[in-house]
Formats: C-alpha cells, sequence, structure tokens
C-alpha cells in the first residue's frame, strides 16, 4: 500500500505536549443516534402485554429480511448469539473445522469453539482486510464444514469467490455482516447473498435494539434449525401456542435462551426507516475524510473495491510503520478524539496462543495492518464541525511526525 504525502507545516504544538486541543469534549469513534420516536416506541411496548417474544418481533424480522432482499430472517439477543446460533445451523459438529479471518472481533471465531469444533484462519487481501479466497483455498481440507467471511469496516468480502469454494467442497458460508448492514456486493445486498449473514444491533452499529443480532438466509431449513437453537431447542415459542390454544411443546435439540425482546425490536423497528438516510450520511462523511486527508504524510486511507458499496461502519487509517502507532493514538485522543483499534488479530490473544500455540507470524498482513490500524470517528449522528474537528486533529497530529 502507498502513503501520501503532505507539504503542511509542523507549527502547531500538539496537546499532549501541552498545546490546545482540538476539541474539548472527547468525540467518540462511534455512538447511537436516537429519537424522541424511537423512544415513544418502546414506550409503547412496554404499555402493552408483550415484552419479550411478541408481535413486534416478526415485524422486525420481516422488515430486515425485506430490507436485505433475503426470504427470512431469525433475530437473537445478539450477534455473538446470532453466530453462535448459524454455526449450529450449519451443522457444526467437534472435528469439524471453519475458516475465517484474524483479522476480527473474537466473537466470529468464538462461535465455531461454541459448536465444539475448530477455527482455522486466513490471512486477509492487504488492500481491503476482507479474508483473502486464495488463503481461504489453501487450508481447505476434508474437515472444513464452513466459512466465515468478515464484511470488515462494513466492506464486504469476496463472495463470489467463496461461494464458488463452498459450491465445489459442499461448504456453508456464513458471513459475519456486523458492519455491513446496507452494505452491497455487486450490486446485491449482503443479506441475501451467503448461505446465512448475520448482523449486529450492538449500540454503534447502524441500527441499534441496545444488544440484538439478525441471521438472513435464504434456506428454510435453516430457519428452523435457527428459531429452536434460539428458544431452548423448543419446537413453538409461547405466543404461538397462545394463539392456538395450545400448552404441549416439545424439546427436540439443545437450545438457548437467545430470544430479542419486543422492547428491542420496536426500537429497531422505529430507526428503519432513517437507515438509508444514516448510510448516506455516513458516506459522505467518508468522502470528506478521503478528500481532506488524501494529502496527509504517512497516512494509508481506507480502500473500496469497485464493484461494492460499503456500509462504512468503520473508517480505518493506517500510520506508516515508520511511524509508532502508539504515540499517535495517544496524541489523537489528546486532541479529543475518541479513536480505537479494530482488531488484535484474534490468535494473538492469550487464550488463542495458549490453547492452540499460536506465536504471531502467521498472518503477516493482519498482523502488520493491526499494528498500524487507526479507527476514526465515524457515525451518522456526526455533525458537519465534528468532522471538521477529526480533519484538523489528524492533520495537526500526523503533521508533527
Amino acid at each position: 500500500m502507498k502513503f501520501k504525502t503532505s507539504n503542511t507545516r509542523r507549527d502547531t504544538p500538539l496537546a499532549i505536549h501541552g498545546g490546545p486541543p482540538v476539541r474539548q469534549a472527547l468525540l467518540p469513534y462511534g455512538r447511537q443516534t436516537l429519537t424522541e420516536t424511537d423512544v415513544a416506541a418502546a414506550t409503547e411496548v412496554l404499555r402493552s402485554d408483550w415484552l419479550t417474544t411478541g408481535p413486534k418481533v416478526a415485524d422486525f424480522e420481516e422488515a430486515i429480511a425485506d430490507y436485505v432482499d433475503a426470504r427470512h430472517a431469525v433475530s437473537f439477543s445478539s450477534g455473538t448469539a446470532a453466530l453462535h446460533a448459524a454455526v449450529l445451523a450449519a451443522g457444526l459438529k467437534p472435528g469439524d473445522e471453519a475458516i475465517t479471518t484474524p483479522l476480527t472481533f473474537c466473537a466470529t471465531a468464538n462461535a465455531v469453539l461454541y459448536g465444539g469444533g475448530t477455527p482455522v484462519f486466513a490471512d486477509v487481501r492487504d488492500e481491503t482486510l476482507t479474508i483473502d479466497p486464495e488463503e481461504v483455498e489453501r487450508r481447505i481440507t476434508p474437515r472444513t464444514k464452513a466459512l466465515l467471511p468478515v464484511d470488515y469496516a462494513g466492506h464486504p468480502a469476496d463472495l463470489d469467490a467463496l461461494l464458488a469454494f463452498a459450491d465445489r467442497h459442499e461448504l456453508i458460508v456464513i458471513e459475519d455482516a456486523a458492519h455491513a448492514l446496507g452494505a452491497k456486493y455487486r450490486s446485491r445486498m449482503v443479506g441475501s447473498i451467503s448461505h446465512m449473514s448475520v448482523f449486529s444491533f450492538h449500540a454503534v452499529k447502524h441500527l441499534t435494539t441496545g444488544e440484538g443480532g439478525m441471521v438472513t438466509t435464504n434456506n428454510g431449513e435453516f430457519v428452523q434449525r435457527l428459531r429452536e437453537v434460539r428458544n431452548h431447542g423448543i419446537d413453538s415459542d409461547a405466543r404461538a401456542r397462545q394463539a392456538d390454544g395450545q400448552w404441549h411443546y416439545e424439546m427436540t435439540t439443545l437450545g438457548f435462551n437467545y430470544r430479542l425482546t419486543d422492547i428491542a425490536c420496536a426500537l429497531g423497528l422505529a430507526q428503519l426507516p432513517r437507515l438509508p438516510a444514516n448510510l448516506a450520511r455516513r458516506r459522505t462523511i467518508a468522502a470528506r475524510y478521503e478528500k481532506a486527508l488524501a494529502t496527509v504524510s504517512s497516512l494509508a486511507l481506507p480502500i473500496v473495491a469497485a464493484d461494492v458499496t460499503s456500509a462504512w461502519h468503520l473508517y480505518p487509517v493506517r500510520v506508516d510503520a515508520s511511524i509508532d502507532r502508539a504515540e499517535v493514538f495517544d496524541a489523537l485522543r489528546a486532541e479529543g478524539l475518541g479513536v480505537n483499534v479494530h482488531y488484535i488479530p484474534v490468535h494473538l490473544h492469550p487464550y488463542y496462543r495458549s490453547r492452540f500455540g499460536y506465536r504471531g507470524g502467521e498472518f503477516p498482513i493482519a498482523e502488520t495492518a493491526s499494528g498500524r490500524l487507526i479507527s476514526l470517528p465515524m457515525f451518522h449522528g456526526m455533525t458537519d464541525e465534528d468532522v471538521d474537528d477529526v480533519i484538523l486533529a489528524v492533520e495537526k497530529v500526523m503533521n508533527y511526525f
């Protein structure tokens, strides 16, 4: 990756060195944006007969399925629960392997372990930081059951290449689309392409239910398994039994209490009409960053492939290897930017080092990128003044270094 250079002067003292910060109040890297309409929707449910799995759950599932052009959607109490359920619905069992990226939140790989399988990591492409299909192909064995690509920062993985491998080897593609609600891959909505796609509605995502997740799929068999997994392995839910005047139920498999509440679903439904505008706002912010920061010394901006539309959950930049990322991070925080790092590669966490013997150096692109990444503030509630502050702070800090 080439780094762009800048001729901007280095004459402004940094806040970390005693100079005035760009802003007094910390601007987080991500934050929810709720309105009185959202509050009213949740309050209405609080006054209704159903607080947990009621009519709003089905309404929210149908609305998300419609939005992403999928036939089905099944809600869960978190994105992690949704990943776990998808792995179980795929039939993963002890001895099976699932290939995923090391550059992700640990929940992606952990879900494979929850199902009794073994996560196998494949390195990422340097340009997009999504999983490299060539690296995936090298790791497919007779034990491989599933592929778990991650749409890093909102940029879809190369889904057609991965689905081709899946067809050839009879694998299931479980797409971790937690960052990618509203993204498109070759003009198709993320959520309608893979065998199962998993979304997150955590507070910093494009749409929030506080905590929450969703699996979308076009396969009816997966739907039945997913619903059983989220409801203790029981073959029906309480609302359906009440509507039919029935009391009898059967536990047909081992499941969990992974249900999303009506309160949370009402909150999600209220925000959904604003999602297109929120995504457009994120694209506008990304375009402003790209235009303003293109000439900042020793900074590489994210690249978007020509055949995708990113959802811009994150705006991750990379500092040049000659600069200490930790110093840049601390300096930006001192200027009032709540920057973050996404992510520490999963295989380098103590648990994975201890259990699987990783030492570092196994996945050089992901590891090198992780050591240089900084996520700038990116959320649709940012004002133009917030964006100005980010640009000014980044220019100020990077021109010092």
